[in-house]
């Protein structure tokens, strides 16, 4: 039941700070982009590229 309560809390929280529909887009977009940050050459320019780019899904207004 805690963790039910919990879950709830949780997308409460998600729903209230912007569309449900672009946070599921870009958090894996910007999650794949920190990752590939540690590529030691071209990581720093791939991160920038995801982020520019999630920036831009989340400014869809839906």
């Amino acid at each position: 039941m805690m963790l039910y309560k919990g879950l709830i809390a949780v997308l409460l929280c998600v729903s209230l700070t912007g569309c449900v529909l672009t946070k599921v887009v870009t958090v894996p977009m910007r999650v794949v982009g920190a990752v590939a940050s540690a590529v030691p050459v071209i990581g720093d320019a791939v991160d920038e590229s995801i982020d520019d780019i999630a920036d831009a899904v989340d400014e869809i207004p839906l």
